[in-house]
């Protein structure tokens, strides 16, 4: 069970850094190519189509994973009634996306409004439930190798189009939009085969109304679930801009991001490999078991970002050439030891998710998105931009610990968390990363050994 944690976590997160990294060394290639207009057009798109993209399923992909442990001799039966149910609302969510991104569309990119849409509205159309399916067969059998080789694959075919697109066909920012919608579409029929011949899931378009309407009443609060990841990630860019600051400020403030979007991302990975394991102890009764898997994810998690926190300063030196950058290091350690908020948010909603109390998750994760937003607005203007890692610090901490909280959380959680013991020893390493920071080398070589020596006997006590 360890094992499996730890690997198939691993696998769902080296995966996109592969892409990442042949991103960042493709940007000297293709920048040379891109004006501001460029990038100006091709992030206000991105950013609508995001807020949107969390109506694509409108959260029945809770309905997949809890039919699949619930209902092991007729899961089938019922994915492949969602099958058919998500491929018809595809028309009414790509009409709706479609009016939307209209209207977003900059003035310096009229002339390309009809491709625009088209590029970000096709692979909705053409593969999404399938991969949707795809994905969550995958994960649910904790077979990760099918879904992470297929991230890296057509990852790299985005960076190698971009490069062809914008570079040598100098296509601007339809360059980006050619190659992402190429590769996704690509990669969402990768799972076409599998999905439909393979594994005979396929669609069934004469589904029972009833078995949608019932599986909608558990998914739909989800849907301002998923949505506050949205508001708690791009809401304070949104608003530094709306009070005026600076775009140079915030640029220090996205260069601060840059250690702690990796581990964003790593606990996006660590949830695709906890979730399954957590659920099929759920399935046998044990949630001791269970808990103690999301004590060794937070254990694991502490030793990964402190010693990042506490060696930030040189990590900057080295990945950021330019100082003014470079000395964004202390926003940095506040942004990268928030993340330490996700082990712990998984111990209290993954339950909820498993016994299907969706309903209590807005109290928890939109919530957390409007305190991030309310924060923002208030202290911003007057502290500037450095309050907004502040900000992002305490609503993650919220989401990660106020589901412990929740009524419905207090009657089926069978086992104490010690909650507050673990956001105590969050604020702690945070405090003292900023003390430990400015010290010499000799002394974040020693702490580092001996963090790493008592991580690994609590993983041991915790796994045993």
């Amino acid at each position: 069970m360890l094992r499996k944690l730890f690997s198939h976590t691993a696998i769902y997160g080296l995966a996109p850094q592969i892409t990442r990294v042949a991103s960042v060394l493709s940007l000297p290639i293709i920048t040379q190519y891109l004006t501001e207009v460029d990038f100006g057009v091709y992030g206000i798109i991105t950013a609508v189509a995001g807020s949107m993209a969390v109506l694509n399923t409108l959260g029945l992909r809770i309905i997949l994973v809890n039919t699949f442990y619930k209902s092991p001799q007729q899961f089938k039966w019922r994915w492949r009634q969602i099958y058919g149910f998500l491929i018809l609302w595809n028309f009414p969510y790509s009409l709706l996306l479609w009016l939307i991104l209209w209207w977003f569309v900059p003035q310096e990119a009229i002339e390309h409004r009809w491709a625009i849409i088209a590029l970000n509205i096709a692979p909705a159309i053409l593969f999404g439930p399938t991969s949707i399916i795809g994905i969550a067969f995958f994960q649910l059998k904790q077979r990760p190798l099918q879904i992470a080789v297929r991230s890296a694959i057509f990852g790299l075919i985005t960076v190698m189009l971009n490069i062809y697109f914008i570079a040598v066909l100098r296509l601007g920012y339809m360059g980006w939009f050619i190659s992402t919608g190429i590769s996704t579409i690509l990669s969402q029929a990768s799972y076409f085969i599998p999905v439909n011949f393979k594994l005979k899931l396929t669609p069934i378009f004469n589904f029972k109304w009833r078995y949608i309407r019932q599986s909608l009443t558990t998914s739909l609060p989800t849907v301002p679930h998923y949505y506050a990841s949205y508001l708690l990630e791009t809401s304070d860019r949104l608003i530094m801009k709306v009070v005026g600051i600076s775009t140079g400020n915030i640029g220090l403030y996205n260069a601060a991001y840059t250690i702690g979007n990796l581990f964003k991302q790593l606990g996006t990975a660590a949830g695709f490999a906890i979730s399954p394991l957590m659920n099929a102890s759920y399935k046998d009764g044990d949630d001791l078991k269970a808990r103690n898997l999301v004590f060794v994810l937070q254990v694991g998690y502490f030793m990964l970002t402190f010693m990042a926190a506490i060696w930030l300063k040189e990590i900057f030196q080295l990945l950021l050439k330019n100082r003014e950058l470079q000395s964004t290091y202390p926003i940095g350690i506040i942004i990268l030891m928030a993340y330490n908020y996700r082990p712990m948010y998984l111990g209290a909603n993954n339950k909820l998710f498993y016994e299907e109390k969706t309903k209590s998750l807005l109290k928890v994760t939109f919530i957390a998105g409007l305190l991030n937003v309310i924060l923002n607005f208030s202290l911003i203007p007057f502290f500037g931009y450095k309050a907004a890692a502040i900000n992002t610090f305490i609503s993650l901490m919220y989401m990660g610990y106020s589901g412990y909280y929740l009524s419905a959380s207090k009657r089926i959680n069978k086992v104490p968390y010690y909650q507050m013991i673990w956001l105590g020893i969050t604020i702690f390493l945070t405090i003292t990363s900023f003390f430990i920071v400015e010290t010499g080398i000799a002394v974040k070589i020693i702490l580092s050994f001996f963090v790493l020596i008592l991580g690994v006997l609590f993983i041991r006590k915790f796994s045993s």
